[in-house]
């Protein structure tokens, strides 16, 4: 890079901050619900700030060099935020791309010499697409990391474990039943066992859409460790098409108390703790 197109951008930086605003203000898909005109200002100034200070005639198209280390963090500390804050890919990448456009017009207005230009602007280009490599990297790593914290989150809520009478607990299954679910739900199901010295458990597959072999392996691990704890398990909500697909794939369950519907399981806890239920009278509202 020629020392006169360094200089340039580090005596125009105000301009270019300018111009990069105006870009971003100008852009249809810009999210002020996500984030305030001030803050959007505050991280391009940090990036800009950080882009020209720390740029020299050696490190211009070596993104690996450690000049970079302060750049490429900030612009990943931009990106991962965005990601969680629920900003697009585009709507990231945008972030970039509109600062390039900014040095571009810059470099338009400053050099006359059309041969100059081309090579300043290749140099630019060159800059920028891997700053926006950087970008859409840390982006994804961002909302891998929301998903992965949204999954642990959904896992938790949609299993579970209910005390639903002194002894008797419940836990009901909503979804597909993998190795590591299997694994949470055994682990709060024998927690709550240990906590609350219940000897009965009711497993409700209601809400698991289809039954396999590996699912009622599942299953049967679970009922397994279970009564390693000194608690029985019951297995509710066996459908009619989960009865006929665990005769057809030949499933042994037949040493485990099924129920075609949690009500029946409660009732027959209810008989082996010698416990009776029954309807006293009609209440009256006033």
């Amino acid at each position: 890079m020629s020392f006169n197109t360094k200089q340039l951008l580090q005596k125009k930086k105000k301009n270019i901050l300018e111009l990069w605003m105006k870009n971003q203000l100008a852009d249809e898909s810009l999210r002020e619900d996500l984030i305030s005109n001030e803050e959007l200002r505050s991280q391009s100034e940090e990036l800009i700030n950080a882009l020209v200070g720390n740029l020299t005639d050696e490190n211009f198209e070596d993104l690996n060099s450690d000049k970079w280390g302060p750049v490429i963090e900030i612009l990943g500390g931009i990106s991962i935020t965005r990601a969680r804050q629920g900003f697009s890919p585009r709507e990231t990448g945008n972030f970039v791309f509109s600062l390039k456009e900014a040095l571009f017009q810059v470099l338009q207005e400053e050099i006359s010499d059309p041969s100059v230009l081309f090579q300043e602007s290749l140099k630019i280009n060159r800059l920028m697409d891997n700053l926006s490599v950087v970008t859409f990297e840390t982006f994804i790593k961002g909302r891998e990391e929301v998903i992965l914290r949204q999954t642990d989150e959904i896992t938790e809520i949609s299993t579970p474990v209910i005390r639903v009478w002194d002894g008797i607990l419940a836990l009901p299954i909503i979804g597909t039943l993998d190795s590591a679910r299997t694994q949470i739900v055994m682990e709060n199901l024998l927690q709550e066992i240990v906590e609350t010295g219940s000897s009965i458990a009711i497993l409700d597959i209601s809400g698991v859409p289809a039954v396999d072999s590996l699912v009622a392996q599942h299953l049967i691990k679970t009922v397994s460790a279970t009564r390693l704890m000194g608690a029985e398990c019951i297995i509710s909500g066996i459908r009619p098409e989960i009865a006929q697909t665990v005769v057809h794939l030949g499933i042994d369950l037949s040493n485990i108390i099924t129920k075609a519907s949690l009500a029946s399981a409660l009732a027959y806890a209810f008989k082996v703790m010698r416990l009776e239920v029954r309807k006293v009278g009609t209440i009256h509202k006033s």
